[in-house]
């Protein structure tokens, strides 16, 4: 349940069961149970209809911070630990019997059980058989389960391509069989659902945490633009397949057969500019680029949401958030113990790749590069601002280690590499405390060199390992809205629009205007700063699809660094070691990783299985290609 509304909710219903106990003593001993409601009663009582509907809210789990985060299945990161399923989405090994990874988060059965329950208010709340007379109250939850019903179809799309669209609450005994709607058909349906909720919640005060109708119109402003890209566009699909999507008898199901596709595109920016115009976002007015210090802190401030006390950091970048997943209990978000440096006491769970790190621009704008001699004997250097909010290296300031590691690292720098160390009048190979050699610990730790800073409070009082955090899960922020209107208007040749708010974005991370001479190349340009922008927040898996170029992106091998220290001539130093590149000289090698993962793209991989006990239950339902 989502925790804002958790302990009311608890409260609420324990009282109104104790009310409806207490006026029932002549009848005490037939009483309903007092863990029980009758599902009759749930519609007469504001209260209880609005429990049910935060209910649902639990279908949304805690957003993108799992465990096993959706960035380890793209060229974002890699996942540590083994025997977790994603190896197996990665090597393009799963099937209907062997799903690999599948989070709650949209898995097929789970997305119907919620969906179930959305049925369930909008039938109830739509009928006259309920006791809900105030139309403020019954529009609110009319319009948050219109949200939550096009939220969870709208994560099935994207992941099996088109499903059976249920409307009506099965009763026990009935035929379940139910045919796969086309995939134009399930887009429309999200987008009534949108649109429903959009009115219903138009105007309503909505408590932090729940949906609104801004919400609404981010939801409709991502499908559309879904809808109108490659992998959904049947004729450019099957242009660009390699034989599986081409080959297969229903192309309805994975995209439109027919229309005009620059409608769609007309469409989806429609949507965005809708989304644009009535938000506000954050620091998107800026005329020229803000300095390396502020494009970070700028970056750093709305990834925290507001939620953090480090300095630094501007609560008023809230302002971003439309929709996010918030805490009020510490112990439901454990992303900063899942994910940091293992020197730490963390578990170094989804650890960013070379392959990420390397797409970070230099600070005027011009790739990064191996190649140039400069950039790779100090690779850390003169980077995106963004890329010191979001990445851990080696030689990174970071939190005080001795509240978890002890007085070992006074300098409270991030260790991946191996470096010289004078002991006793030797020199020895000293193992950085951040490593998989770690003295600290020595099998939690990054095999890619890096780890991931973006979402995790920098507040020195929080530590990791023993303090879960307070930052949001973002389902929806303005700057989504603002690149989707982007690429929208770049697909329709209005490329000048398009500049204007790539550069804004560009601008409030400190990095200088494009430049960009064609539409080809404004694309690319695009495109990248997408993945910068909105890296590690589930979108890269979807944007590489939706583009079909999965094989030449995520089909690549994961990239780690080596990060080697040695002194100088006439430079020593002993323990503690700390960073210092007047002792030491540094080499940094790139080496392909192979102990964990053997990547390779399938082109069926582009959706997901329906798994056999799905297609076993329901005869209708037809499998997708290549499974």
């Amino acid at each position: 349940m989502n925790p804002i509304f958790k302990n009311t909710y608890i409260l609420l219903t324990t009282a109104l069961l104790a009310s409806f106990i207490c006026g029932c003593k002549k009848d005490f001993l037939t009483v309903t149970p007092p863990t029980q409601i009758p599902s009759e009663l749930i519609w007469k009582d504001p209260a209880l209809a609005q429990a049910f509907v935060t209910e649902i809210y639990n279908g949304l789990g805690n957003g993108g911070f799992p465990e096993q985060m959706l960035s380890s299945v793209t060229d974002e990161s890699l996942f540590t630990h083994p025997n977790r399923g994603i190896d197996l989405v990665n090597a393009g090994i799963i099937n209907p019997t062997t799903l690999g990874w599948v989070d709650d988060t949209w898995a097929y059965n789970r997305m119907y059980n919620r969906i179930r329950s959305c049925n369930i208010t909008i039938e109830k709340l739509s009928g006259a058989d309920n006791g809900i007379t105030d139309k403020n109250v019954k529009d609110q939850l009319l319009g948050e389960a219109h949200f939550l019903r096009a939220y969870f179809y709208h994560q099935l799309t994207r992941f099996y391509g088109s499903v059976p669209l249920i409307t009506k609450v099965y009763a026990l005994n009935e035929d379940y069989a139910a045919k796969r709607a086309t995939y134009e058909e399930c887009v429309n349906f999200i987008v009534k659902d949108c649109d429903d909720a959009i009115k219903e919640l138009t105007g309503k005060s909505t408590q932090k945490g729940r949906t609104s109708s801004l919400a609404a119109m981010a939801l409709k402003s991502r499908v559309l633009l879904y809808a109108a890209s490659d992998l959904h566009d049947s004729p450019t699909a099957r242009s660009k397949s390699k034989g599986v999507i081409s080959g297969y008898a229903n192309p309805e199901f994975l995209g439109y057969i027919t229309g005009d596709r620059m409608q769609r595109w007309k469409a989806a920016q429609d949507a965005a500019k809708a989304v644009i115009d009535a938000g506000s976002g954050y620091k998107l007015s800026l005329s020229e680029k803000v300095s390396m210090k502020d494009g970070m802190n700028n970056y750093k401030s709305i990834a925290m949401g507001g939620e953090s006390k480090a300095p630094g950091i501007d609560a008023s970048a809230s302002s971003e958030l439309i929709f996010a997943r918030y805490f009020i209990d510490r112990s439901d978000n454990r992303y900063a113990r899942a994910n940091g440096p293992n020197g730490y006491h963390n578990w170094a769970g989804n650890t960013p790749i070379g392959l990420m790190v390397d797409d970070y621009e230099m600070t005027d704008g011009t790739k990064f590069s191996w190649a140039n001699t400069a950039q790779k004997n100090a690779p850390y250097q003169n980077r995106d601002p963004r890329f010191y909010a979001t990445i851990l290296y080696d030689g990174a300031g970071w939190k005080p280690r001795d509240k978890v590691s002890g007085n070992v690292d006074p300098a409270n720098q991030i260790q991946t590499g191996e470096y010289d160390l004078k002991e006793g009048g030797n020199v020895i190979n000293f193992k950085g405390l951040d490593t998989r050699g770690s003295s600290i610990e020595n099998w939690n730790g990054s095999w890619t060199g890096y780890y991931l800073q973006k979402f995790t409070d920098p507040d020195p009082a929080i530590v990791d390992a023993s303090m879960p955090q307070f930052v949001p899960w973002p389902f929806f922020r303005y700057t989504e809205a603002v690149l989707n209107y982007i690429e929208a208007s770049i697909e329709l040749g209005q490329t000048d629009q398009a500049i204007v708010w790539l550069n804004r974005i560009r601008f409030r991370a400190g990095m200088p205007a494009v430049s960009s001479s064609s539409s080809t190349e404004l694309k690319d340009t695009y495109r990248h700063e997408r993945r910068i922008e909105m890296a590690y927040e589930e979108q890269r898996y979807h944007d590489t699809r939706r583009w079909m170029i999965a094989e030449e992106t995520l089909g690549r091998q994961p990239t780690y660094i080596k990060v080697t220290g040695k002194f100088k001539s006439g430079q020593t130093m002993s323990a503690p070691y700390h960073y210092d590149p007047s002792v030491y000289d540094y080499t940094y090698t790139t080496t392909v990783e192979t102990a964990q993962e053997s990547r390779k793209w399938a082109e069926k991989v582009y959706f997901r299985p329906f798994e056999r006990d799905e297609v076993f239950k329901n005869k209708e339902l037809k499998q997708n290609p290549g499974y």
